[in-house]
């Protein structure tokens, strides 16, 4: 069965009341030819080794503390900051506290 996607205009909640965020969850809300929206939920210590995509990304910090590790340097989002990262950046990301975070990814072919 796959997966639905939000439609254009659908509201849609990205934090929960009372939720668990002990575990690690990450799902696409929305996707199109051009972007793909994506909620993690991230339990402290949570890790993702060094990446890269070859879009652009955005990495909003809802709650919780992120780690970032990019351009040879540490970024740590707190709620309600963001990082932007130019396509092709190679990072890594790290939960420091149980957090739930939106990334946005320009895809590109």
């Amino acid at each position: 069965m796959a997966l639905q996607h939000a439609s254009s205009g659908q509201v849609i909640a990205l934090q929960h009341a009372g939720e668990d965020v002990t575990q690690f969850s990450s799902i696409a809300l929305a996707k199109t030819d051009e972007i793909e929206l994506i909620r993690l939920v991230l339990p402290a210590g949570k890790t993702m080794p060094e990446h890269w995509v070859k879009g652009e990304i955005t990495l909003q910090c809802l709650s919780g503390e992120i780690a970032v590790d990019a351009h040879g340097r540490t970024a740590t989002l707190h709620g309600g900051e963001m990082l932007y990262l130019a396509g092709a950046t190679p990072h890594a990301v790290r939960a420091v506290a149980d957090s739930v975070a939106l990334l946005t990814i320009v895809l590109k072919d």
